[in-house]
């Protein structure tokens, strides 16, 4: 059983536990000597690790180390830019004398993939638009096995087990609120946005089962799943015969919904149900990320700066 989790780690404290490896790389500072760069994690969260002046017989050792392998650490708790990060000191493959229980490592969207994802295809099943219902249902039934397990990011937001699946129905779940409260908006073409937005993080990301993120795929890097989303839309949309009017206000709403340009998108949203979409999205990554924050913190008390919340301190409340 693990005895500190990332969220309850403290700066000066001397610790020895295990932890998932999420990235690594040796690299070279600037007294010309190598380290061991590491992104190590559990259920409760993620943090920086680093082993300074890597000597050439350890190479190795660590070269053995892979992401989504479990490794024991010994370390000393520091901090680096307000945030905490690991100086290990030692730090070894698990082995057979070793009990480890996986559900401490892998952290997970809180409700069950099969559940979430009836959710989301229900969704699709009751749009009434012929055009947007199939190509949603096509979508969802061509890419079932991987959404059980995908993350909606490699390191921020939603980046956990079943996460692509979670970010996706809390969005369908706000979309029918606000369609609700604004009439004017088409209830099945924001729906079907909201389904398809993120669906090319399939390909983007190269994911493992526990929904770890190794790398990010040739197209990934070279396209991002923005333009991915494009390119896959026009192909299924001139499969099914998807009109050509509604064809391009789905390939705009994938293609607008990071906002801006340093974001990826070269175009803002031109049309109600895009702009919808960008908001309904960046309000679940910013809830997202706030709650997972405040899950280390003690009530009356503020979290170390956020970087995907521009640096912030987030406080938590005592009642």
């Amino acid at each position: 059983m693990k005895e500190y989790y990332v969220s309850q780690l403290r700066t000066d404290d001397e610790i020895t536990e295990f932890f998932l490896v999420k990235d690594k790389a040796i690299k070279i500072g600037s007294n010309g000597k190598q380290y061991l760069d590491m992104q190590l994690g559990d259920k409760s969260g993620e943090l920086f690790a680093k082993k300074w002046d890597i000597a050439d017989s350890e190479l190795e050792g660590i070269d053995r180390i892979r992401t989504g392998d479990i490794i024991k650490v010994k370390a000393l708790v520091t901090e680096w830019n307000n945030a905490k990060q690991l100086r290990i000191i030692r730090i070894r493959h698990i082995g057979p004398q070793d009990e480890i229980d996986k559900s401490d490592f892998i952290k997970a969207a809180p409700e069950k993939p099969e559940e979430m994802y009836e959710y989301i295809f229900g969704i699709a099943v009751s749009i009434q638009d012929p055009h947007f219902g199939m190509i949603t249902k096509r979508a969802l039934t061509d890419n079932r096995d991987r959404l059980m397990y995908y993350p909606a990011a490699a390191k921020n937001h939603h980046a956990e087990y079943a996460g692509l699946l979670w970010h996706m129905k809390r969005m369908l779940m706000m979309a029918q609120l606000v369609c609700d409260v604004y009439e004017n908006l088409n209830r099945d073409l924001l729906s079907a946005g909201v389904i398809l937005h993120d669906m090319q993080k399939l390909n983007e990301m190269d994911s493992d089962e526990n929904g770890t993120v190794s790398s990010y795929s040739f197209e990934g890097e070279m396209l991002g799943h923005l333009i991915q989303g494009v390119v896959a839309i026009d192909k299924l949309s001139d499969e099914l015969e998807i009109p050509y009017e509604k064809k391009i206000m789905l390939e705009h709403m994938i293609l607008s919904h990071h906002y801006e340009p340093e974001y990826g998108s070269p175009k803002r949203p031109l049309f109600p149900e895009a702009e919808a979409l960008h908001y309904l999205d960046m309000l679940d990554s910013k809830m997202y990320d706030m709650e997972d924050i405040l899950t280390g913190v003690d009530p009356g008390t503020f979290s170390e700066r956020v970087r995907t919340l521009d640096y912030r301190k987030i406080y938590k409340r005592e009642w």
